[in-house]
């Protein structure tokens, strides 16, 4: 075989995936999935539920559409993808394995798995994705598909096709051929052909004699393709090297185009000593620490990070509400205005990027809406601003916690690929456009699980320890192999822990011990039902959870102070974190010069004037200053703000175009003078008074460039404040994250659908079997259910209740949550309305899914067929 025969080749697009066949059920054993399931405890269903909660919407009426649903293709991928790395290769293994497949047969594919292939075996059971008795172990159709060794998916295992695909529509001829090149006495049949090769091929002693007798290198091409790539290269025009010719006569070697041939799964399965993988992985790997710190140094450093990240929120919106970006025409923000948010932050931009996605998941910054378009604080930020700085981190982590979008993303090209079938009028996948804040592109559905995932691995290691990033990654990954790329994997890992950090959700890389309760939420809604396993669905922390972390952080936050020290080379040190009034007027009054332990800021004219600008009269700005310094006023800063003060004003700028009137004429003959202002335009009409095409504040900034100090004033000549207004977008709501499945639901829920399914499930049965054989079967629970059903029968005689629309759907969630029940008044097809006394299960979309006690079955009725909803007591 030429060096080209070894090299793994695409596999031809002739050859088609194998399809196993039904197989009834042996030794006693559940002869569906459906009547496995029918005979788990309720407990068990919960669990199947939670795992795989697609299986919920819509509410399957009885235990056969629930098998059904769980079979199909894109619930069983959805399981699939979330197994972790032991058990996807157990799955790959029953894949590859007969159809049934004992325990004893499984674990001579899975030799290094050992105890832990129960652990295996008990997730694919839970998950409904396997089923069975242990001599009779069953993987789903659907699954086997998806795993099983295909052309255009060789699978982890490297498998190739059977013997029997491989050969599939290989003449009888051909087949005697391929038994006379192996040694074996011809039969009568393709058949007993097969089943002879098939023998031969699957015995070890006798393939190593065949191989060492065909020829000297014979051995060597099969060794090279057994781990996959199966596929190999031949010249398609030049002599068939004598080993591969030798292969292909004996049957080893297959070909199945005119260039490739393959290594059937047989031959594979022996050369590989019966080994399903050449690697397996069966334990999770371990995550390295880089370092072990003080946890009350990584508390105090994170609850700094908290504070910080709160400040540089606030210092995002006041930048935004004073000079609004630009909303890109494909939306998002510009680079320009990216770099100058991140020089006003004074951080780098990939963190200036993720401060303004925070903001804006959090619902505090958006898109105005106007025709020039532009993003401003929202209405909400008011509200946030003025709460307590605890409550206020509290919101935006609530709000990282559960985004898909990846900020880490930003300056890449969008290649996401375009699902078929995509949303109308919006864009679904990548066109290569680059990624930018705010802007389209960068929702990963994958991306709350991933994160949630690696925090909860972080929260596992010992106190104040920092993992290495590259150990925890391939932990991750193990975890969740198949959950997306391995780019987009590394990523997401690398993003989580630096945007941890930001957060103060770490400390020095290591979890803080305020985030905590975050990890482990109350039922309710918008919360996981605990902490939750690799692969399950996060939907964001609770309130309650969001409350607890919010109250052990706010001790360790600094206490706002009230005061400043003034220097006298003209700047002012803030000790700490300032009081909001004062922290409002220093930014306002001074520029900052440094930020750390203490920030320091500088007075200038530049500043007093804007100081001045906003409203404030120099008698104002020398009492706030010696009210709130513990240091006397320097006398260099007195004599600034009286400077400044003087200039201030003694130029007028109003409306014309625009006009600038001054009382001193020396005054307006310099600005006249002075060959920096002709682009101004200006014409004297008076001794006092100059016009000038350009707008006022056109005017106030090009004479301040000037170095001069004007006002603007109001057509009654009063003085104005130009730079005080701010812009603010009108009432948005936050944006929701997008992920890609329905999040896990929570124990009463899982309780209520379990119910409603068993009923659906044993009132299906009395109607096959007769009343008689469904009395006898319905055990000691029959009799009262079949109380309550006569119960709500004789009740629907009342009239239907009658509710505000409004509160109907909320009526109807909360008995969901309880598990309670409901009377409601339904409107019929024909217009009379219906007093019905039903469960609800699940509430979206328009629709409550339910176990109706009067119809004593499973329905779905549309809202607004509702008249009205009126919770029964739980006593009755």
């Amino acid at each position: 075989m030429s060096t080209d025969s070894a090299r793994p080749a695409s596999p031809p697009s002739s050859a088609s995936p194998s399809r196993g066949t039904p197989v009834e059920g042996a030794g006693g054993g559940p002869r569906t999935l459906a009547e496995e399931l029918r005979a788990l405890p309720d407990t068990a269903l919960a669990e199947l539920l939670r795992l795989r909660p697609d299986l919920l919407s819509p509410l399957p009426g009885d235990l056969t559409r629930l098998a059904s649903r769980a079979g199909e293709r894109l619930s069983v991928l959805r399981a699939v993808d979330r197994l972790d790395t032991l058990a996807l290769r157990t799955a790959e293994a029953l894949a590859i394995a007969p159809h049934p497949c004992s325990r004893a047969e499984l674990a001579a594919l899975l030799p290094a798995a050992g105890p832990r292939l129960d652990d295996a075996l008990a997730a694919l059971r839970a998950r409904a994705l396997l089923w069975g008795g242990e001599e009779a172990l069953r993987l789903v159709r659907t699954a086997r598909e998806l795993l099983a060794p295909a052309p255009q998916r060789p699978g982890t295992t490297g498998l190739g096709p059977t013997l029997s695909e491989a050969t599939a529509g290989m003449s009888p001829r051909r087949m005697q051929e391929l038994l006379i090149g192996a040694g074996l006495p011809p039969t009568g049949d393709p058949v007993s052909a097969l089943a002879s090769l098939t023998e031969l091929f699957t015995d070890p002693d006798r393939l190593g004699a065949l191989l060492d007798r065909l020829h000297g290198d014979a051995r060597s091409v099969p060794e090279r393709l057994m781990w996959g790539p199966p596929y190999g290269t031949v010249p398609a025009q030049a002599p068939v090297p004598p080993a591969v010719r030798a292969l292909l006569e004996a049957g080893v070697l297959v070909r199945v185009s005119p260039g490739t041939v393959v290594l059937p799964r047989e031959v594979a399965l022996t050369l590989r000593g019966g080994r399903a993988h050449r690697a397996l992985l069966p334990d999770p790997p371990g995550i390295d620490l880089r370092a072990t710190h003080d946890p009350e140094r990584v508390n105090a450093m994170a609850a700094g990070q908290a504070y910080a990240a709160v400040t540089a929120v606030e210092e995002l919106a006041t930048l935004w509400e004073r000079e609004p970006p630009a909303v890109l025409r494909a939306g998002g923000l510009g680079v320009r205005d990216l770099k100058r948010t991140a020089v006003a932050l004074d951080v780098p931009e990939p963190e200036a990027a993720f401060r303004i996605e925070v903001a804006h998941a959090a619902g505090l910054i958006a898109a105005d809406g106007e025709p020039d378009e532009r993003f401003a604080p929202t209405p909400a930020y008011d509200a946030w601003v003025e709460s307590p700085p605890a409550e206020r981190w509290g919101r935006l982590v609530a709000a990282w916690w559960a985004g898909s979008r990846v900020a880490a993303l930003i300056g890449e090209r969008d290649t996401t690929p375009v699902p078929p079938g995509g949303a109308r009028g919006r864009r679904t996948g990548g066109d290569g456009r680059v990624l930018t804040p705010l802007g389209p592109g960068l929702d990963r559905g994958v991306a709350p699980e991933l994160r949630l995932r690696v925090l909860e691995l972080l929260a596992g290691l010992p106190a104040g320890g920092a993992p290495e990033p590259a150990s925890l990654r391939s932990r991750v990954r193990w975890e969740l192999p198949r959950r997306t790329t391995e780019e987009l994997h590394s990523t997401v890992c690398a993003a989580t822990l630096a945007e941890a950090e930001w957060l103060g959700v770490t400390g020095r890389g290591a979890f803080a011990d305020h985030a905590r309760p975050l990890l482990t939420p109350d039922a309710g809604p918008g919360a996981p039902d605990g902490a939750g396993e690799p692969g399950e669905i996060p939907r964001g922390p609770a309130e309650t959870a969001v409350d607890a972390a919010v109250d052990a952080l706010a001790p360790l936050l600094p206490e706002p102070v009230d005061h400043v020290l003034l220097q006298a080379d003209l700047t002012a040190v803030a000790p700490g974190p300032l009081r909001r009034d004062l922290a409002r007027f220093m930014a306002r009054a001074a520029d900052v010069e440094s930020t750390g332990g203490a920030t320091v800021y500088r007075f200038t004219a530049a500043g007093v004037r804007r100081a001045l600008d906003a409203g404030h009269t120099p008698r104002e700005l020398h009492a706030f200053l010696a009210e709130h310094s513990r240091t006397p006023v320097p006398q260099p800063l007195t004599y600034l703000i009286d400077d400044t003060a003087r200039r201030h004003g003694r130029l007028r700028v109003g409306a014309a175009g625009g006009y600038l009137r001054c009382e001193d004429e020396a005054l307006l003959d310099q600005v006249l003078a002075d060959r920096r202002s002709e682009s101004l335009r200006l014409l004297r009409i008076a001794p006092t008074v100059a016009v000038s095409p350009a707008a006022p504040d056109v005017l106030l900034e090009r004479l301040r460039e000037l170095g001069l100090a004007p006002a603007a004033e109001d057509a009654g000549g009063t003085v104005v404040t130009l730079t005080g207004d701010v812009r603010r977008t009108p009432p948005r709501t936050a944006p929701q994250p997008v992920p890609d499945g329905p999040p896990p639901a929570t124990p009463s829920l899982l309780g209520a659908a379990v119910g409603a399914i068993r009923a659906g499930d044993r009132a299906g049965s009395r109607e096959d079997a007769g009343a008689a054989g469904a009395t006898a079967a319905a055990g000691s629970g029959r009799p009262a259910r079949r109380a309550r059903a006569a119960a709500a029968r004789e009740g629907a005689s009342g009239p239907a209740p009658r509710t505000p629309i409004a509160e109907i759907p909320g009526v109807l969630r909360s008995a969901a949550g309880t598990g309670g029940r409901v009377w409601v008044g339904c409107v019929g097809a024909d217009g009379t309305v219906e007093r019905r006394l039903i469960a609800p299960v699940r509430v979206e979309g328009g629709f409550v899914s339910c176990f109706d006690h009067t119809a004593d079955e499973v329905r779905t009725y549309p809202l607004h067929r509702l008249t009205g909803a009126e919770p029964l007591p739980d006593d009755t």
